[in-house]
């Protein structure tokens, strides 16, 4: 392969998933007024009590903020992990175990620079991804020097990785393995003891396992539980986390990640020659948002409506499948011809938005792709407006001559 086809092939291996869907819809008009479900950005009431300490903080744009966030913020992080994993054990440690972040994309990105540089003895380092997965993970492998193996999430799989599957060999050049439970797009959920089988592994072969949990405050009943309750401290692992779904304020750009001690030490290292620091402001509102719960309830109460609604609506139809916990619907669209030709149909004669999610796959070397027959759509609207998007599509799906989806 030439280096200007290698460059092509990197780079669309990383491309956004919502440029490309711009460019599929180009030209394309809506057949009924738009209802645009593809990208995850909650629009839930948001909680208004910040606004006044966003204000009262104000001062703070006046200085440079640390890298390490104020003590404050890392001591109301750790209160509420203490609080929503119970298997830490009340050990997490605000001074070594905590890194704020603005927003978790950016910590996901960072995050495998510090990994490979801790395994010099690796010559081809590799990046475990799953198969489909949240861009950031292949786009931070690429820059930092890692192979991108993506590893089957598909049905057939409980839509997480097989990891019992990985070949022996590619476990001993990994220096990082992304999970996310939740997951998404798919809503599958990590039970604890393939958490703890993900976090012997990495043990084992000294590699890092960085858990994507932005996903886990929404839920219908059973929390979700969490990496960090692996067992044996938390050598190895680090979870990130988000108030951009748990509060329903992404344009707060507030996150943290927390775990292995010597990891973010070296983490923090690098964001403080590298990596944004979060304004006073957002670090006063974000500690009150860790330490204030009722307003994530109602949140998840309007997400338990809505997966109500589309259980009612969809629940006839055999690609549907309630997800586990998320938000989001993994649609198998095969009697429409797959996710890219259905992301088109149904804006064209519905008007809804979705996106196909061979858009957040890659194909395996088995020539499959395990995104291709699926659409995700976010439950991110109003209840109303939820129903008449799922109205729209059931009606669509019940047109005579569609055959059932078939297995994938």
């Amino acid at each position: 392969m030439s280096s200007a086809m290698g460059g092509q092939r990197r780079a669309l291996s990383v491309e956004s998933p919502f440029g490309r869907l711009a460019e599929l819809l180009d030209g394309i008009e809506p057949g009924l007024p738009p209802i645009d479900l593809a990208v995850g950005g909650p629009r839930h009431p948001w909680p208004k009590f910040i606004s006044q300490i966003l204000h009262s903080s104000e001062e703070g744009l006046a200085r440079y903020p640390a890298i390490k966030g104020s003590p404050e913020l890392c001591g109301a992080i750790a209160a509420w992990l203490a609080r929503r994993y119970p298997g830490t054990g009340n050990r997490i440690d605000p001074d070594r175990h905590v890194m704020p972040l603005c927003g978790t994309r950016e910590g996901l990105f960072y995050a495998t620079f510090p990994a490979i540089q801790r395994r010099p003895d690796i010559e081809r380092p590799v990046a475990l991804i799953p198969n489909p997965f949240y861009q950031t993970y292949a786009a931070s492998a690429h820059c930092a020097g890692a192979e991108p193996v993506y590893l089957p999430a598909g049905a057939e799989t409980g839509f997480l990785p097989d990891l019992e599957a990985i070949d022996p060999a590619l476990l001993e050049r990994t220096a990082v393995l992304y999970l996310c439970s939740p997951s998404n797009p798919q809503g599958a959920v990590a039970k604890a003891d393939y958490l703890a089988a993900a976090a012997k592994l990495a043990r084992a072969h000294d590699f890092m396992l960085f858990a994507d949990e932005c996903y886990s405050e929404i839920y219908t009943d059973t929390p979700p539980p969490g990496a960090l309750e692996s067992g044996e401290g938390f050598a190895n692992v680090v979870s990130f986390q988000s108030l951009s779904k748990r509060s329903n304020l992404p344009g707060l750009r507030s996150g943290f990640c927390a775990g292995d001690a010597d990891f973010i030490a070296a983490l923090t290292l690098l964001r403080n020659v590298a990596g944004p620091q979060m304004p006073i402001p957002v670090q006063e509102a974000s500690r009150a948002l860790w330490e204030e719960e009722s307003h994530v309830e109602e949140s998840r109460a309007l997400y338990r409506e809505k997966f109500a609604i589309a259980d009612a609506i969809l629940g006839g139809y055999a690609g549907y499948s309630r997800p586990q916990a998320g938000f989001f619907l993994w649609l198998d669209m095969a009697p429409l011809g797959g996710g890219v030709s259905a992301v088109k149909t149904l804006w064209k004669e519905c008007g809804v938005r979705l996106l196909p999610g061979s858009f957040l796959s890659q194909t395996g070397p088995d020539g499959s792709d395990p995104g291709e027959n699926y659409v995700r759509l976010a439950l991110v609207a109003s209840p109303q407006e939820t129903r008449e998007a799922l109205e729209r599509i059931a009606r669509l799906l019940e047109r005579p001559g569609l055959q059932e989806p078939q297995e994938s």
